[in-house]
């Protein structure tokens, strides 16, 4: 291709291609009292860990502190009531709320229950020590 023509040659090592990874508009069909990820990001050599996640109604994510990282909780479908330290938060379809790293929070989906994205820094991999002197570290 030429610029005349409206393109360019693609490098010959063109790197990682964005794509389509979930449609969000299957999870209207989903069983309502379905529970848990129902995806999860998961390709090579990412530095975001990302899940979509399913609360039947009245279902909870119990108190919890993440003391390392910051985390993006978008609400796709349904509603929810964020419980945080200063006090319950309404959330609705289409909110994209922070969870700063060190806050107590819980969720409490809504009435029709609810789903929603997390997004947030992929955590290291987790490091195994020896007790004993001198041993050399284990990285799983």
């Amino acid at each position: 291709m030429t610029v005349e023509d409206g393109g360019s040659s693609p490098p010959a090592d063109r790197g990682p291609v964005p794509r389509v990874l979930f449609g969000t508009g299957t999870l209207k069909a989903l069983d309502p009292e379905r529970a848990g990820a129902v995806w999860r990001l998961a390709e090579a050599g990412r530095q975001l860990d990302a899940n979509v996640v399913r609360l039947p109604p009245g279902r909870r994510v119990e108190t919890h502190t993440e003391p390392d990282l910051d985390v993006l909780l978008l609400v796709v479908t349904g509603d929810a009531t964020l419980v945080t330290a200063d006090g319950p938060v309404p959330l609705d379809e289409g909110d994209l709320t922070w969870l700063p790293h060190g806050s107590t929070r819980a969720l409490v989906a809504g009435d029709q229950g609810m789903s929603y994205l997390t997004v947030h820094r992929r955590r290291p991999g987790m490091r195994i020590r020896s007790a004993s002197p001198g041993a050399r570290d284990a990285e799983h």
